[in-house]
């Protein structure tokens, strides 16, 4: 298979899979004799194509995952298009709930409402049926609690690549 061959396979995986892919994922999926690190470089000449051509749609990076999208700059015109007015704001309650997940993750239920001194089921339903967090497994104590963590959803409405660019708290 010729390496153009292999960019464009990973142009159609990027805009056919709605969730961010990673380079593992892409190597497996192609199956070639090719190494991760070629893979990436392919990658990565295909995001420069994308920057350098000026073009509507682009390859962003989401933690250590790969994502096509729509450009920004045209934003503006797909917000007319798709659902006008039908944009849900959160509630105060639901941005504090998400501020605390966001820095304290891995976080139970038991341990949100202990810092908010409110129950936060619906916060946390809200959270989930937004993928602006996930379930991310259960602790092994008694209960067996659930362990919340932000999503990948998070990060890209933030239009941040991790965690790490998120602001610091003044106590650190």
């Amino acid at each position: 298979m010729r390496r153009s061959q292999i960019k464009n396979i990973i142009e159609a995986i990027l805009f056919s899979y709605a969730k961010p892919v990673s380079i593992e994922e892409l190597n497996m999926a192609i199956n070639e004799e090719l190494s991760p690190k070629e893979i990436e470089i392919m990658l990565h000449k295909l995001i420069d194509e994308y920057k350098e051509n000026d073009r509507g749609i682009q390859i962003i990076r989401i933690e250590d995952k790969y994502q096509m999208c729509s450009n920004e700059e045209y934003a503006p015109y797909i917000k007319k298009l798709v659902e006008p007015g039908k944009k849900r704001s959160l509630s105060q309650a639901t941005l504090e709930t998400l501020i605390i997940i966001a820095y304290k993750q891995p976080i139970t239920k038991n341990d949100i409402e202990a810092i908010r001194g409110v129950k936060c089921d619906k916060v946390l339903k809200t959270l989930l049926d937004n993928d602006l967090i996930y379930e991310a497994g259960r602790l092994n104590k008694i209960g067996k609690p659930i362990i919340y963590k932000t999503s990948q959803e998070f990060l890209k409405v933030l239009e941040i690549e991790s965690l790490d660019d998120l602001p610091k708290l003044a106590s650190e």
